[in-house]
């Protein structure tokens, strides 16, 4: 799909001349200029001004090394990022990912990303991301807390409560966290809400382990709803299992759905009778096993080597809940082929643009991660809330803002879409709903 405004096409070109590199970066800007072309068409102050131009660029990005010392005695260098995105409407806000695969392009493209995430939300919080090479996978606790501690002896120094609130993302839970936040605190010599995930005993809140699978749950269901379906009765294919599929799965079959398929990195698992999300649990949240190790334990569940085919299955409803581009078109006619009615996104941009574009062709509903997958970090902007009045909510309290929400969310996202004449389209009025409120924003400001 091609941008249709001659000033986007040409900011689109100097994006890519500017970083050549970083395609994933490119994917998603140039999903969000043509969302809003017939904004940019609409108001043209937008463009005078210098709007479109900023969204484009992070008004920060920090890159430095991270040495640890490993069990043996060894030194090694990491990369650590942190892209201070847009702060138009609070404080930068955004997970942490430790990962392989993390390069500046992928933090880049998750700032972007967060920056309209957040104020979707409707709550006052910019878009930030950050993160490091290193894989915690493997390592024992000793060297994981070496190395998050001369993680934050650099980053210490630019974040803070009303500057820059980090969280966690993929490699980085509950352990993490709170090795990152013990060193701020005897950097600071503070106790303040500066990381989001913390453990209950020290500031955490109540359901934001829960909180991306609830509220993609919660999304997902305002929009079967909508179309006169729901989860009641459903087969669901969910990839993944991180806390985003683990408490997907929990809610979708909460709400009537049977999840018969997850997976992890190396494969996917596939139970006819529904999936046993307590053994789940004991497998990743307690021994940190391999997802094949459920088959070992379940008779009668098949393991699959590789990810891809997971889309393969039969199935009402799929939550791609993994990392992004896992969803690729081969998938999504697959899925189309067999029925499959509604796609929602729980990892960050996990469909390809094709695979997108053939959902939206074939009438399939979808829900896009901008929109579906900021449970998480509304809760975790409840979290700062908490903090900032040394108070906690109980998990029915913030469940229930969680839940009303992600209603919002859907119903903003869904008349932007109406409005701009794409009625229907998520994608399009997640990126636009979320980037009016920055647009405005930076607008009031003046250049700067």
């Amino acid at each position: 799909m091609s941008i249709q405004n001659e000033y986007l096409n040409g900011l689109m070109e100097r994006v890519i001349q500017r970083d050549p590199g970083e395609l994933e970066f490119h994917q998603a800007v140039r999903e969000v200029l043509i969302s809003l072309a017939p904004v940019a068409n609409a108001r043209p102050e937008l463009i005078k001004e210098g709007v479109m131009d900023c969204l484009v660029e992070p008004e920060r990005t920090i890159k430095f090394r991270v040495p640890w010392e490993d069990d043996k005695g060894e030194i090694h260098v990491n990369r650590g990022y942190r892209v201070q995105f847009n702060s138009a409407i609070g404080p930068y806000k955004g997970g942490l990912r430790f990962h392989p695969s993390v390069n500046e392009s992928i933090i880049k493209f998750l700032g972007f990303e967060q920056t309209f995430k957040n104020s979707l939300t409707g709550l006052p919080i910019g878009g930030g991301k950050g993160g490091s090479d290193f894989d915690p996978h493997g390592k024992s606790d000793a060297e994981v807390m070496r190395f998050c501690q001369s993680f934050m002896n650099e980053l210490f120094k630019y974040i803070g409560p009303d500057t820059d609130v980090p969280a966690g993302d993929i490699g980085v839970g509950a352990r993490e966290i709170g090795y990152l936040f013990g060193q701020y605190k005897r950097l600071r010599n503070e106790f303040t809400g500066v990381l989001t995930g913390k453990g209950l005993t020290y500031g955490g809140s109540l359901a934001r382990k829960e909180a991306t699978g609830y509220g993609l749950c919660y999304f997902a269901d305002n929009m079967l709803k909508a179309a006169g379906k729901s989860f009641e009765g459903a087969t669901v294919v969910i990839s993944g299992s991180g806390n985003v599929a683990i408490y997907a799965c929990e809610k979708a079959t909460q709400l009537g759905g049977k999840v018969v398929a997850m997976s992890d990195s190396n494969g996917y698992i596939y139970d006819k009778d529904g999936i046993d999300l307590d053994l789940v649990k004991q497998l990743k949240e307690v021994e940190r096993a391999r997802i094949k190790v459920y088959v070992d334990r379940k008779p009668g569940a098949e393991y699959h080597e590789g990810c891809v085919s997971i889309w393969n299955i039969p199935c009402d409803i799929a939550l791609p809940c993994a990392t992004q581009n896992e969803l690729p078109l081969e998938g999504a006619k697959a899925l189309i082929k067999n029925g499959c009615f509604a796609v929602a996104e729980g990892a960050n941009m996990p469909s390809t643009p094709d695979a997108m574009d053939a959902f939206q062709e074939a009438g399939v509903l979808f829900a896009p991660a901008k929109a579906s997958n900021a449970g998480g970090v509304a809760v975790s902007a409840l979290e700062m809330s908490q903090n900032s009045m040394r108070f906690s909510w109980t998990f029915e309290e913030v469940d229930e803002r969680l839940k009303t929400i992600m209603s919002d969310l859907y119903r903003n996202a869904s008349q932007a879409a109406e409005q701009y004449g794409m009625a229907g389209n998520l994608v399009a009025g997640a990126n636009i709903a979320g980037f009016l409120k920055v647009a405005d924003s930076m607008l009031a400001y003046g250049l700067v």
